[in-house]
């Protein structure tokens, strides 16, 4: 079982600490299904290479956008050998006739109902070419085969995954193509969950839902059956869960410590062109100020480049993001994926510039854009990155804390991340990874014992736009 490496990770000049924060879930779990006398083995070249002298039986490759010119390489070279190679993921379900041309079969969504049928079909010798997914259940998932994963080549080895999808449907989301032909969202049981995270050794935990706070009765039991466990853990949420009374505090009491959260632009108009609805008429500000109260911190994403904007965002949002005091921030040029409602509308319009997927990685413009000129959105983009992580702008950011505790975390936790990126590159290199956990811990503990800011009742009607 295979991870190829996203375009960028193997760079000898650009290898950020994201790539070797988690091991590949979605393949541990399809092991899962395996026979135990089944022989296995599970390779991530993000932080390892791939051994390509083996002469194993059956090859399976997990495909994203980015790593899919890899994927298909890696596919070529073991099919020419002759040996059988399935190929999955979220960029196979969006290009299923240029997937097919690498593997002997492909999957067509997530692959819970259709992994087991193959596995039975390719023992059998009677596998098909192509696996589509209808049925959508965790009903008895079997535990995941975290002992595959080499644990210390990891900053997150216990990230952890509950649910599948999201209960939202945004123009520019993978998420409508990947769960077409049944639910589009649904979760494990809680009682699985909690059991899944009672195999985690250590405290920190990474919850990789795409929104773990979608379903609010399984959120509740999740999070009541996870009090008193001691755990710090990471996640994300939307604006309006972090607004809605109640469940973001029964988050915070069991150990939420910081949240990455979709603002993705501040603009309303663009956010109804992108069909974000959820975000619309909603208090970003109270939001931030809601986290912080409760000692969480905020991992905002931001999208450049949608038809609305013009080259005064990148200030703006940047702006914004520092006098609120956020943490830390993603930023991204706007990319229509293929089998989004974006790339269809583009396409369509005769806007997509090419099928170059080692570029749709969201840092190039990859569409013909409409509010600024292409060179101008991608300086923008790299101007925000530098503009937000400047000494000075984490020292603003850290300032709107009131105790000099929670500046000094705010200060740490930002600077960290962004301006030791040759020390992260030597860490990961030297495979001293798992080592950096105790200090993530720390910094998280620490964020729940002082929120930034005296706790605050809730507004229960917040009404204001995104711009304040």
């Amino acid at each position: 079982m295979i991870l190829p490496a996203l375009t960028e990770a193997t760079s000898p000049y650009f290898r950020p600490i994201k790539y070797s924060l988690f091991p590949p879930l979605g393949l541990a779990t399809l092991a899962g299904y395996l026979d135990d006398d089944d022989d296995v083995e599970l390779q991530d070249e993000h932080v390892e290479p791939v051994a390509l002298d083996d002469d194993p039986d059956l090859v399976v490759i997990q495909v994203y956008i980015t790593s899919a010119r890899r994927a298909y390489q890696i596919a070529d070279h073991y099919r020419a050998r002759g040996i059988f190679v399935a190929l999955g993921g979220l960029h196979v379900t969006s290009c299923p006739d240029e997937a097919a041309r690498h593997g002997d079969a492909i999957f067509m969504g997530p692959g819970e109902d259709t992994w087991p049928v193959f596995l039975r079909d390719f023992r059998a010798g009677r596998a098909k070419p192509t696996y589509t997914s209808t049925k959508r259940t965790l009903e008895h998932l079997p535990p995941v085969r975290r002992d595959l994963i080499r644990r210390s080549l990891y900053l997150v080895p216990n990230s952890i995954v509950v649910s599948r999808g999201c209960p939202h449907v945004c123009d520019f989301c993978y998420k409508e193509a990947f769960f077409e032909g049944g639910k589009g969202f649904y979760t494990q049981s809680v009682d699985a969950a909690l059991a899944e995270i009672e195999r985690l050794p250590g405290r920190h935990l990474y919850f990789l839902d795409d929104h773990l706070f979608g379903d609010r009765p399984f959120a509740t039991g999740l999070f009541e059956g996870m009090r008193g466990m001691g755990r710090l853990w990471q996640a994300a949420g939307t604006v309006s869960s972090v607004l809605r009374p109640g469940l973001l505090e029964k988050a915070a009491a069991c150990g939420l410590r910081s949240l990455f959260v979709g603002f993705e632009t501040l603009n309303p108009d663009s956010l109804r062109a992108q069909g974000k609805h959820q975000n619309l008429r909603r208090d970003y500000g109270e939001a931030v100020r809601r986290l912080h109260d409760l000692g969480v911190m905020v991992n905002a994403s931001f999208v450049f480049g949608m038809d609305e904007d013009d080259d005064s965002v990148f200030e703006r949002t940047v702006s914004w993001a520092i006098e609120h005091g956020i943490e830390t921030a993603t930023f991204h040029i706007l990319t229509p994926y293929p089998g989004t409602a974006l790339f269809a509308r583009m396409e369509a319009s005769g806007r997509i510039l090419h099928r170059n997927w080692d570029l749709y990685d969201t840092r190039h413009v990859v569409y013909r854009t409409k509010g600024m000129e292409t060179e101008a959105l991608e300086t923008g983009y790299w101007r925000a990155y530098r503009d937000f992580y400047r000494w000075g702008s984490i020292l603003r950011g850290a300032s709107t804390k009131p105790r000099w505790a929670g500046k000094l975390r705010h200060f740490s936790y930002a600077a960290g991340w962004k301006k030791f990126e040759p020390l992260w590159d030597w860490i990961i290199r030297t495979r001293r990874t798992v080592r950096m956990l105790p200090f993530l811990e720390a910094i998280l503990s620490g964020f729940g014992e002082h929120g930034s800011t005296p706790p605050r009742e809730p507004r229960l009607h917040p009404v204001a736009v995104p711009i304040e």
